[in-house]
């Protein structure tokens, strides 16, 4: 293995309000697959970006919509299968309604052009959701879509960043632990899941976070946004040594 392999580094990516923002068609996603499910309206809706994985989101939702606990092991499986299907239905509203966040396309092509980093995802959608938003924005060729971790495979995100790393070993033939992994994200979710995870953390304050709360969270180093690609750069470089 020469210098540039024994120095590789995995960069795992958020999407939502990191990469892009969908808006509100998540939230109608939610409603669609709750009135199919329960048979009746939603009242609450979860709140908008936080980070938690989305079948912790989906608990939430059936409990604070008056469905008994007792009811939830039976009707969150049917929902976290029906949700894929409902954004699927919304494709084209994904590429209407959606935005790209300020920077993420070159901020992705660099990361995926630096030959000792490698690319992919933690975040807390469910694996098919995660795609297609993707997919809406042609983001996926930056990025190791397999070696990622999505909610639909652990719904305690922390645990997504040892599962991404395990994947990346596999493939790549070398252990990654806390020293060679970075996760970029907007939310203290995504803080905590590096820190509770063992990757080191670069806040973007792109999202509902503020600089100051990533900072306070435990970020190493917080961006306003991803417009600086050399900034990120030398983010990543100083947080994997």
């Amino acid at each position: 293995m020469n210098d540039r392999e024994d120095q590789r580094t995995l960069v795992l990516w958020d999407i939502d309000r990191t990469l892009l923002y969908v808006g509100d068609i998540d939230r109608q996603v939610y409603r669609e697959a709750f009135a199919e499910v329960v048979g009746r309206p939603a009242d609450r809706l979860p709140a908008r970006g936080t980070g938690v994985t989305m079948p912790l989101a989906i608990r939430s939702l059936l409990l604070d919509n008056g469905v008994p606990e007792s009811a939830v092991p039976e009707l969150l499986p049917r929902m976290v299968e029906l949700l894929p299907k409902r954004l699927a239905a919304h494709t084209d509203d994904l590429q209407g309604q959606g935005v790209l966040m300020p920077g993420a396309v070159a901020a992705l092509q660099a990361v995926s052009d630096h030959k000792g980093w490698i690319p992919t995802v933690v975040t807390g959608n469910l694996k098919p959701n995660a795609l297609l938003k993707l997919a809406a924005f042609n983001l996926g060729c930056y990025l190791d879509i397999e070696i990622g971790g999505f909610a639909s495979d652990d719904d305690h995100r922390p645990a997504l960043v040892g599962i991404a790393q395990k994947r990346a070993q596999a493939k790549h033939g070398m252990a990654f632990a806390c020293a060679n992994t970075v996760i970029i994200g907007d939310s203290l979710e995504d803080v905590r899941t590096g820190l509770e995870g063992g990757a080191s953390v670069i806040g973007v304050a792109s999202g509902k976070t503020s600089a100051q709360d990533l900072t306070e969270a435990g970020a190493d180093v917080v961006l306003d946004d991803l417009r600086d690609v050399q900034r990120l750069m030398d983010a990543i470089t100083s947080v994997t040594p």
